[in-house]
């Protein structure tokens, strides 16, 4: 599976954007798709995540209520809308594919990644 994340951009505080990652290959359905993301000097970390069916989502503390994943396995698509969007939030947003019915927020457990795509909002 190949991934191409893109989207991303400057944005003002408050504002919406939404992150599309594009996947190949015909098991796309196969995967749980995440969303990681990671600012200057920190570690990646994990934002959400839907399984393979996009029966469930799960999300980070710090942007629930905020960002929602949806994902369209006929067009091998995932999204990310965020919205209220804040100074923390810049970073280099991952999308990333873990094989199976589960999920994990562990960027370890994750198979294939794409190659990000920079979200900055300014204050």
């Amino acid at each position: 599976v190949q991934l191409q994340a893109s989207g991303g951009g400057l944005v003002r505080f408050g504002d919406s954007l939404r992150l599309s990652c594009a996947a190949s290959g015909r098991t796309f359905s196969s995967y749980a798709m995440g969303w990681f993301r990671q600012a200057p000097w920190k570690e990646r970390e994990f934002v959400t995540v839907i399984t393979y069916s996009g029966g469930r989502t799960y999300y980070a503390n710090s942007v629930k209520g905020r960002f929602t994943i949806s994902r369209h396995n006929a067009e091998n698509m995932v999204y990310l809308q965020m919205s209220s969007l804040k100074s923390e939030d810049t970073a280099v947003y991952y999308c990333a594919a873990r094989y199976g019915s589960g999920w994990s927020s562990n960027p370890r457990d994750y198979d294939y990644w794409g190659q990000g795509t920079l979200v900055t909002v300014s204050s």
